[in-house]
């Protein structure tokens, strides 16, 4: 721990310091304080966001200690400490450079293009027995992630594993700072960011600076570049895996089964092999890199055997699905140290909001599963995010009830995760978020199945850090100023609006808008405190507008007439509105010719504050319509002067769909409505953005049987084979949402790699598929409708529709599954 004096020394500050205090934790996250009085919260700078414009809000929450630049006035902080620096990046990475020098104890820094994080997981899973380990959160590998993976270093630990990202050059001279590593691990090279890069040869070489000062390095001795440029090293030594026979740990022979992977190697002048639980190449070279860490640190080959056969994949997301008796579980059930935990707890608590909040937790894993410091803090934690209850399961977790209670955290204790499912019944939980998070040895997988209770195996996957990729790809292409609009209504694309808008809410977007008010009602009964603007209000709907502080477009003079009675009556004055021009859609909107009486009565009448001022673009999308935009931007901006002669006051402007962010910036105004690009789908002919997949839709194979050549498929017989054929019918119809005219070879679905043809026509629950050409399939596999392997794009083109459509008309029937990367 070190005092804020301290902490202005080694940054050299210039300080305003009002009273002493001891830090112990880094925040750059005003959503995420859990202790505000030994809290330091860094005002980070970053191309859309001011970490200064939310000192505000962790100061209301208790913050007091303060790392920032010279412009921002402190004034209205009395009782504040302000370390005050040109750089607070800077500062930050300076912080934890000075924190990691008080540690003379090995550290491991782990660079590649792919495996970092595989590596680490597993580091950790095989030393956590013989080493106190401190490493990385997640993939906390950038330069804000690094700093703030050091700081958690304390004197109990014997051992650091730290992941080192970078994206292009220049970068890890400021991590290598950092990190200081003692053992270098490089995983491998390969297109990751490859375009902040001039090739391979400068991305080793910038990679490798990350070993400027370690003793040792561990990488694949196969790969000839990056062979040669290790080579070149002469200040440390080199510990080369592959098979290569001048490799250290020389991989003589590679034995497959049906799930395991026998290697046999030479090492020391002896013979040597262990078998890993995987069969897959990249699995194989991971476990490859881990077996050298583990021999370099002196492991006798004997324990390496044992702990490599127990090795478990690394679940890279966590998930939140719906579970019984309307409660949302977040399945983090893979791991429990305390790094990761709390980073499992941040997601509750945002998620979660006003909802009750329960934890099922196993005992702590490796060398802290006994250590009485660490579920002291762990429980502390828990009182400061008003955790209601915990389900501890295991011996050392039970020991602490008195130290729940005193918290006022309700505790109960099983000793297994079978006397839990034994006891417990479905009226346990109800209308409350659920973390599940457990050690792997604990199998919190039977928790998380019963917890599910699945009735039907179709389920809509739901990428939500490919969301966020998504939303900043597009805020790339705006400038910083210009505000965010999210479209989330029919259900967000189909996604679900309030998992959606949470994500969205979370990551700072301006405003979301919807269809009708009841979608919005649900999204404030969730949580949802960004402004929310109706798309299509209706009368009936006034009182609810106003009780859930919704804000209505206004298309007409039908509709502004009656909602301004409405708070004339009520006795309201400068309610927010948005208001609609038609300038080329000809659906909704006031035309631009009766701009001057809208704006008029808006003036005189004063019932309504316009918020906004937006249109609606045709074809921004179509190369071939350009003009016919650039038409609709002049008239709008006709509108949009008109109204603010008259009511001599700003308001936002707005007619940029996803398509025209990029393909018409002059279109761009105060704010941008993102709809479907979020979800991964670029409507634009240009396809400039890198959007990602966010959507699955996936089933399983629910039979398969063996039909004679001629034979018919379905019903009405409409489809036929012609060879001995094999079908599987598949657990998904048009009451799902999938569409009828995908019937007969119309549609495909993924299989192992392969389209499988649909046959026959698609049922109301179930489809049929050809899967004769795919010999390997067998019941219960998973099928891919849409998704990373099968475009939406293509689903929709096949049905002679748009993505739009096949999106938002998937059944609600079917699970959402959300998970964060």
């Amino acid at each position: 721990m070190y005092t804020i004096h301290q902490i202005s020394t080694i940054l050299n500050a210039e300080a305003i310091i009002n009273n002493d205090a001891i830090i112990e934790y880094l925040l750059i996250d005003s959503r995420k304080i859990s202790f505000p009085n030994t809290s330091l919260f860094f005002a980070l700078v970053g191309n859309r966001r001011d970490g200064h414009s939310y000192i505000k809000d962790a100061y209301k929450q208790g913050v007091r200690h303060f790392v920032i630049k010279h412009s921002f006035d402190t004034s209205e902080y009395s009782d504040a400490n302000f370390l005050i620096v040109n750089d607070t990046l800077n500062a930050l990475q300076t912080l934890a450079a000075h924190h990691r020098k008080q540690f003379n104890i090995p550290v491991i820094g782990i660079t590649g293009s792919n495996g970092k994080t595989i590596v680490k997981e597993w580091l950790n899973q095989l030393l956590q027995n013989d080493f106190n380990i401190v490493r990385s959160p997640r993939s906390y590998n950038s330069q804000v992630g690094v700093p703030l993976s050091i700081w958690q270093m304390k004197a109990a630990n014997t051992l650091g594993i730290f992941e080192a990202g970078i994206s292009t050059v220049d970068e890890m001279e400021n991590l290598q700072k950092i990190i200081q590593p003692t053992i270098g691990i490089l995983t491998n090279i390969g297109v990751a960011h490859n375009d902040g890069f001039e090739n391979n040869r400068q991305k080793i070489q910038e990679k490798l600076k990350l070993t400027k000062d370690c003793k040792q390095i561990i990488c694949n001795g196969d790969d000839e570049l990056i062979r040669s440029h290790c080579e070149k090293l002469s200040n440390l030594e080199t510990f080369y895996w592959g098979k290569n026979t001048s490799s250290n740990l020389q991989i003589i022979e590679e034995v497959k089964t049906s799930n395991k992977t026998t290697l046999k190697a030479f090492y020391q002048n002896k013979n040597i092999e262990i078998v890993v639980p995987f069969t897959d190449e990249a699995s194989i070279a991971n476990a490859c890199t881990c077996w050298a860490a583990m021999l370099l640190l002196g492991l006798e080959n004997n324990i390496i055997i044992e702990r490599m056969l127990q090795l478990q994949p690394v679940e890279m997301r966590m998930q939140l699905l719906p579970v019984i008796n309307n409660c949302i579980l977040i399945n983090d059930s893979y791991s429990n140290d305390s790094s990761s935990f709390y980073i499992a707890l941040d997601y509750l608590v945002t998620n979660a909001t006003n909802r009750k909040k329960t934890i099922i937790v196993s005992d702590f894993s490796g060398i802290e599963k006994t250590n009485a410091a660490v579920y002291i803090n762990f429980i502390e934690q828990l009182s400061n995010n008003k955790i209601d209850r915990v389900v501890g399961i295991g011996t050392e977790i039970s020991k602490y009830p008195e130290s729940f209670i005193n918290k006022g955290i309700e505790p109960i204790f099983y000793e297994t995760t079978s006397s839990f499912l034994n006891s417990i019944t479905t009226h346990s939980f109800k209308d409350e978020y659920i973390l599940l998070k457990g050690g792997r040895s604990f199998n919190f997988e039977r928790i998380s199945k019963w917890l599910q209770q699945k009735t039907h195996q179709t389920v809509m996957e739901i990428n939500l850090t490919a969301l966020v990729h998504n939303l900043k790809e597009y805020q790339k292409n705006v400038l910083p100023t210009t505000k965010t609009m999210a479209m989330v209504k029919a259900f967000s694309y189909g996604s679900g609006s309030i998992e959606i808008a949470k994500a969205l809410q979370f990551h700072k977007v301006d405003y979301l808008a919807v269809a009708y008010t009841d979608e919005g009602i649900d999204l404030r009964k969730a949580g949802i405190s960004l402004p929310i603007m109706i798309l299509n209000v209706e009368e009936e709907n006034f009182d609810a507008l106003i009780e859930y502080n919704l804000e209505p477009e206004i298309f007409s003079f039908t509709i502004y007439k009656a909602f301004h009675q409405y708070l004339l009556q009520q006795g309201i004055s400068d309610f927010p509105v948005h208001i609609k021009f038609n300038t080329g859609m000809n659906r909704l909107g006031f035309e631009v010719a009766e701009a001057n009486e809208l704006a008029t009565l808006l003036a005189t009448n004063k019932t309504m504050l316009v918020k906004s001022v937006l249109s609606h673009l045709a074809a921004s999308e179509d190369t071939n319509q350009d003009e016919f935009t650039k038409h609709q931007q002049q008239l709008f901006e006709d509108a949009c002067s008109i109204i603010h002669n008259k009511l001599n006051y700003n308001f936002i402007k707005h007619i940029a769909n996803s398509a025209a962010i990029f393909r018409n910036p002059s279109s761009q105004y105060d704010m941008v409505r993102l709809g479907i690009g979020l979800y991964g789908v670029d409507s634009a002919v240009e396809h400039q953005l890198q959007l990602q997949t966010v959507a699955t839709l996936k089933t399983t194979i629910a039979q398969i049987r063996t039909v004679k050549a001629n034979d018919s498929i379905g019903y009405n017989r409409r489809g036929v084979v012609t060879r001995d054929s094999k079908i599987a019918t598949v657990r998904i119809g048009y009451a799902d949402g999938l569409s009828r005219s995908l019937s007969n070879g119309k549609g495909s679905m993924f299989l192992h790699n392969r389209l499988a043809p649909i046959i026959g026509s698609v049922c109301m629950d179930m489809t049929m598929i050809d899967i004769t050409d795919i010999p390997e399939a067998k019941e219960n596999d998973t099928v891919e409708i849409f998704g990373k392997h099968l475009p939406v794009q293509d689903i929709a083109k096949w049905s002679n529709t748009i993505a739009y459509e096949t999106l938002s008309t998937i059944s609600q029937r079917l699970r959402r599954i959300y998970v964060e990367e």
